[in-house]
């Protein structure tokens, strides 16, 4: 009787208990160490990462760390162009070895050549970690194209290389020279780059100040590969030069649709708030390539919004859509309908980074027919729209500029938003 008894127990535990643990740590680690199937948009990730590091060390099967920015500094505009674990939202220029190593982005073998972000950006304050072998010769190149023929004209390449090179760490290559700088042990550069302004800081001391007569206007960053060993870590940047997209106190500068069912106000607090749905709140201006940064709260589980962008001004919600929708399934890898900064019907979220009734970040990217979206700083989305130009952005790529919209999705919809802030790229 006992042996039964026990049995039953064991039964009851295994079927009941630890599954209901399972799903709790699952819904609570952002950490899992667990391997699931990827999405479409996961496989063209890994398949880029490969292609850009080779075999060795690109996918750690672990998401990345979604606290090492503070509230502060989200609210501020940073984000993280290194997760930490994978080569997410990077393109190389050529075959050169990139791989993560214990936390770090790493070359020491192939050919020379960059690994840049896939998106273009303008006005900004970059900081970055690097540690370089004692003869290396590395870089950061900023406001690049992906393969630079002649950093003289085409970007500027804040130089990683010994006292006895020609422009050594801290240099502007063909720009400024400073001297003195070289070291074994881990440093960190400031770059503010601002208009035709570039200033540099090494460790918090200002060693560059340089003002361009005919400044690049945008482009990628870059990593740079040349010669010998190289590591990088700790890749945070702050767009600069955003304006408010809403004032906190009035809906100037967007067009409402009373006919439709959301309700858009602003509330005492300042914030902007969505009731019902369907309906929209649309932009008075629009925009091409940009930089979109905003919070966003939703206010009961499981609530569907979005953020539409190029679409064609007055047409219901016709545009790229950067999706909000915090569910998941099985973990955060597996997005409900897309998931929070995914594009819909286009690209998944890689994962879904933000949870309901919470504060959570985003940046939108728009660089022609190359899109970027950071939830909570961290990277979820790095697509490229490959399909056939076309007017209407349900049928093919659009970069014609269009009107931003804020959807509201049914009438369950219920949510905030505030410090909206853009800036166009320029041409």
């Amino acid at each position: 009787m006992k042996n039964h008894v026990l049995l039953l127990i064991a039964l009851f535990f295994f079927s009941c208990i630890l599954p209901a643990c399972r799903q709790s740590t699952d819904e609570s680690n952002t950490e899992s160490d667990s391997h699931d199937t990827a999405t479409p948009d996961d496989e063209g990730a890994k398949a880029t990462a490969t292609s850009a590091a080779g075999t060795k060390g690109t996918e750690s099967g672990r998401l990345p760390k979604f606290d090492v920015l503070s509230k502060d500094e989200l609210a501020e505009g940073w984000i993280r162009l290194f997760d930490g674990e994978t080569l997410f939202g990077w393109e190389a220029s050529t075959n050169a070895n990139w791989h993560i190593e214990n936390g770090t982005i790493t070359a020491d073998q192939g050919e020379r050549g960059l690994l840049c972000t896939t998106v273009d950006f303008a006005d900004y304050v970059l900081r970055v970690d690097f540690k370089a072998h004692p003869q290396s010769n590395s870089g950061i190149f900023l406001r690049t194209p992906l393969k630079s023929s002649d950093p003289k004209t085409n970007c500027y390449e804040l130089n990683i290389a010994p006292d006895d090179n020609a422009y050594p760490t801290g240099s502007l290559v063909f720009r400024r020279k400073v001297h003195g700088n070289n070291s074994e042990e881990w440093q960190t550069f400031e770059a503010t780059v601002l208009g035709n302004e570039i200033t540099i800081r090494l460790n918090g001391e200002q060693i560059v100040h340089y003002v361009d007569k005919s400044p690049l206007s945008k482009g990628r960053i870059g990593l740079q590969l040349n010669e010998g060993h190289i590591a990088f870590r700790n890749i945070f940047l702050k767009p600069l030069s955003l304006k408010p997209l809403f004032d906190g106190k009035t809906l100037d500068g967007w067009k409402t649709y009373p006919d439709m069912d959301s309700e858009f106000s602003v509330t005492d607090e300042g914030l902007l708030h969505v009731e019902n749905g369907r309906g929209q709140l649309e932009t008075t201006e629009s925009y091409g390539d940009f930089v979109l940064q905003l919070e966003c709260r939703t206010n009961a589980p499981y609530l569907n919004s979005g953020i539409f962008f190029r679409c064609i001004p007055g047409e219901l919600m016709n545009g790229y859509e950067s999706q909000i929708q915090n569910q998941f399934k099985k973990d955060r890898r597996d997005p409900v309908d897309c998931g929070t900064g995914g594009i819909f019907r286009r690209v998944n979220a890689r994962f879904v980074a933000a949870d309901d009734d919470t504060w959570f970040s985003k940046t939108i990217v728009a660089s022609g027919p190359r899109f970027g979206v950071w939830v909570n700083g961290v990277q979820v989305t790095a697509w490229t729209d490959d399909r056939e130009e076309d007017e209407n952005p349900r049928r093919g790529l659009r970069t014609k500029p269009g009107t931003i919209m804020i959807q509201g999705h049914d009438p369950t919809t219920d949510i905030d938003f505030r410090n909206l802030r853009i800036v166009p790229l320029p041409e």
